[in-house]
């Protein structure tokens, strides 16, 4: 990453194409050979099922209805028999074994599954750092390394700038990404092992880098390179989000599938399926027999169904499912939409399942506490999830031949840093940027206080909370196996501070001096979600927790008396004007988008122009002593600040910054600038050859 490799502009490919595997195109005729599909392993043996609330609460040692409530609020792995009545449910012994363990319970000796550290050699962007894994992989005991046993890691590319979104043709000769090292983010593809690259876009594409599902694909024939694509402002009647493809010999981009979002295909390339940004993102499927697309799965309010699979038996199709960016897990159906169940209990990101056996499925997770996202793998036989990677890398795409012996990942070494920057009547550009010093490595989160400055930094897997005050820095707060969700909250007077923290235990809100000290535990009962915000009176704390209906807003007072509700709408990430009379939220996106919502003080709607921002830009900020907020406009993967006048509805752009960094969480101070924190995007693509497959 850090020199200019010396590359080749890849010439025009001689491809083969086989019309019997022809790609799915709307207006083709879908006629292809049917498989003769391997049957899938049995999920779990007879005697490891538990069929009853009864018996899983024994099995735990605990009664019925503490099961009952860790399955509800907790994400205990008890599935449901959907023909049947809701009460119909069953589990296995190896999950419970795993999430208890993961939960930091303690079952009986006799029971419990032996834990082994598991080690995996990632893909490292150069040869050195390949060799230190390769050292590794020595080292590791065998039986903790049957995923990746004997796996070869080589880099396969090293542009300055970034590389996301790997793919795979299924005959593992061709990589697809998304790279910048043209200026614009474009899809440039290589035969593997010839060094040699060529960009397909040629930055004529709109959108192309969603960072919570596959960007790129393939046609099942290998022929074309499939993208995901998003038009900010579409023409009237025209969908915002489709599918396109083009040649991987090069040439002119052609719509592909128009609404959907990713695809994928059986092994045959006979049947495909795949999703749209309707709410729940409803997954189709595709046949020859049948002309129109077919709805088989669509998840809860609030929840999208991203990266699609299918199981190399053809027989179920694995997925992602969950409320984006940091609340899902592994789901799989059957392709006619029966025995839809969770199979994992992460309740974190969740990406990119592949597989690469028939029984092991590779997939991207981060921990409860926000660490990763690493690599794991998936016991189908066993139905048991553990992390395969190790050390500091972490993985942000994952893709695999159709055979399995072949994986292209995307290596991150991001750095996290804070900057201030001034509003100003214009656009300002990188030049108007200022880096504050920090004493520790990496800041995120600024706030702005009286007189000081607040942020948190990771360390491990836990987190610091630094007070920055006339050039000497304090650490506050700390934790281990834990993280701090979207940031601090100072009181209006900056004498006190509220944060969420997450850890395997849960949420919780804490609230502590600004001077330090022990935090206080405020959240009772209640499952906080997301970051957060004081009242301005500093008499009560608004935050969004889970309810049996969604996520809703309460009030919960420093006095320690009891919780209200704000009201009963869906609503995520409170914050308050200073003058109390506004409240602003987030509501639960749809799509690559979300809405920002504004209330009067006692939680009537305010009616105000809509505010719609990229779904992974969740932070806004109130303009101090205005109605007014700073927010992140842009791509999903590219965003700057821009001003909002709630009173006018007027909206300009402040910023313009390139592309190698991305903004994550910021804080406008009184005297009008903005506090922010960004990192620093520097990836590469490795290839990760499995050996004896």
């Amino acid at each position: 990453m850090r020199h200019e490799p010396a590359i080749r502009v890849l010439p025009l490919f001689a491809v083969q194409a086989h019309p019997e595997n022809a790609p799915m195109f709307q207006d083709e005729d879908m006629k292809f050979p049917a498989a003769d599909p391997a049957k899938e392993p049995a999920a779990s043996q007879q005697g490891e099922r538990l069929d009853s609330w009864k018996a899983i609460a024994a099995y735990v040692k605990r009664d019925v209805t503490t099961v009952q409530r860790w399955e509800k609020r907790e994400g205990m792995p008890v599935h449901r028999h959907l023909h049947d009545k809701r009460g119909s449910i069953y589990a296995f012994r190896g999950e419970l074994d795993s999430w208890m363990a993961m939960r930091g319970a303690q079952l009986p000796s006799e029971k419990r599954q032996p834990v082994r550290p598991l080690y995996l050699a990632a893909g490292a962007a150069a040869i050195a750092l390949a060799g230190v894994f390769a050292w590794w992989l020595a080292r590791a005991p065998r039986d903790a390394m049957q995923p990746l046993l004997d796996a070869r890691i080589v880099p396969l590319t090293d542009f300055e700038g970034v590389e996301q979104a790997a793919a795979i043709s299924r005959d593992g000769r061709f990589a697809a990404f998304l790279s910048d090292r043209d200026g614009k983010l474009d899809a440039w593809i290589t035969q593997i092992g010839t060094g040699e690259f060529h960009n397909l876009t040629q930055g004529k594409a709109p959108e192309l880098l969603n960072p919570e599902l596959r960007s790129l694909g393939f046609s099942p024939d290998g022929t074309l390179v499939t993208l995901w694509t998003r038009v900010p402002n579409p023409a009237p009647g025209a969908k915002a989000v489709n599918m396109w493809a083009v040649p991987v010999i090069g040439g002119p981009m052609r719509s592909f599938r128009d609404a959907a979002v990713e695809m994928a295909w059986t092994r045959d390339g006979a049947r495909g399926v795949f999703h749209t940004v309707e709410p729940g993102d409803p997954m189709y499927l595709v046949t020859p027999d049948q002309p129109e697309p077919r709805q088989i799965h669509v998840g809860g309010r609030g929840e999208h169904c991203h990266y699609q699979v299918w199981s190399p038996d053809d027989s179920f199709i694995y997925f992602v499912q969950g409320i984006p960016p940091d609340e899902m897990d592994l789901w799989r159906v059957q392709p006619d939409g029966s025995a839809a169940e969770r199979l994992t209990s992460h309740n974190s990101r969740v990406m990119y399942p592949v597989f690469i056996d028939d029984h092991t499925l590779l997939y991207l997770a981060t921990t409860a506490e926000g660490a990763g996202p690493w690599l794991y793998s998936f016991d189908l036989q066993k139905r048991q999830s553990q992390r395969v990677s190790f050390g500091i890398e972490q993985y942000t795409s994952l893709a695999a031949s159709a055979d399995g012996r072949r994986l292209v990942a995307t290596v991150e070494h991001a750095k996290a840093s804070l900057w201030r920057i001034a509003i100003q009547d214009g656009i300002v550009g990188e030049s108007g940027a200022h880096r504050i010093e920090l004493p520790t490595v990496g800041g995120l989160a600024p706030r702005n206080g009286p007189n000081y400055l607040l942020y948190v930094s990771p360390k491990g897997t836990g987190y610091g909370i630094w007070k920055l005050a006339n050039d000497a820095a304090t650490e506050l707060a700390g934790g281990s196996e834990a993280r701090v969700v979207g940031g601090a909250a100072i009181s209006r007077d900056g004498r006190q501070v509220a944060f969420t923290e997450e850890s395997r235990q849960g949420t919780r809100l804490n609230v502590m001096s600004a001077d330090g000290g022990a935090p206080r535990v405020m959240s009772g009962s209640l499952e906080i979600r997301g970051a957060p915000a004081w009242a301005p009176d500093g008499a009560s704390i608004t935050v969004a927790a889970l309810t049996e209906h969604g996520r809703r807003l309460f009030r919960i007072p420093v006095d320690g008396s009891r919780p209200a509700m704000l009201f009963d709408r869906e609503a995520i990430n409170p914050l308050w004007s200073s003058d109390g009379k506004l409240l602003v939220y987030a509501d639960i996106g749809v799509g690559p988008t979300y809405e920002v919502k504004v209330a009067n003080p006692d939680g009537t709607p305010r009616q105000l122009a809509p505010i719609t921002l990229p779904r992974g830009s969740r932070r806004i900020s109130f303009v101090p002593g205005k109605h007014a907020l700073v927010v992140l406009q842009g791509e999903m993967s590219h965003v700057n600040f821009w001003y909002v006048d709630l009173d006018t509805g007027q909206q300009r752009q402040l910023t313009e910054f390139g592309r190698e960094f991305s903004i994550g969480d910021f804080d406008v101070t009184a005297n009008g600038e903005i506090l922010f924190d960004r990192l620093r995007e520097n990836s590469d693509i490795a290839l990760i050859e499995l050996q004896g497959r």
